[in-house]
């Protein structure tokens, strides 16, 4: 991914990825009553995006529609987080989620079929 998007826009982003297309008004007011943004606040927002080429924008209504895919900003913010925190080591950020809490016998199964799946 070649976008960077700070954690105010994935917010933004997070709206179109969860209920589609949709109206900037529509998107200020989820975020609204999630964050207690202002309209101004997410319009700004919602412009810093398009900049980006992160949001396609079209009339009328200033409708909104992602341009990037979730997963291929999850996949990037992962990698991320893999070389800034745990020295490019996915197996440290692995041992480390594992350890925080207990899992469940299904959470555990999924997690050797996913690495069964790697082999």
């Amino acid at each position: 991914m070649s976008v960077k998007l700070f954690d105010s826009e994935l917010k933004i982003m997070n709206v179109l990825w969860q209920e589609g297309d949709c109206t900037a008004k529509h998107i200020s007011d989820v975020l609204k009553e999630e964050t207690g943004w202002n309209m101004n606040t997410t319009y700004t927002l919602i412009k810093r995006c398009i900049s980006k080429g992160a949001i396609e924008r079209t009339e009328p209504n200033f409708m909104c529609h992602a341009l990037i895919p979730k997963q291929e900003v999850q996949e990037a913010e992962t990698n991320e987080l893999i070389d800034k925190i745990y020295d490019g080591s996915a197996d440290k950020l692995f041992a480390a989620l594992l350890g925080r809490k207990k899992l469940s016998k299904e959470q555990i199964q999924k997690l050797k079929d996913i690495v069964g799946e790697l082999e």
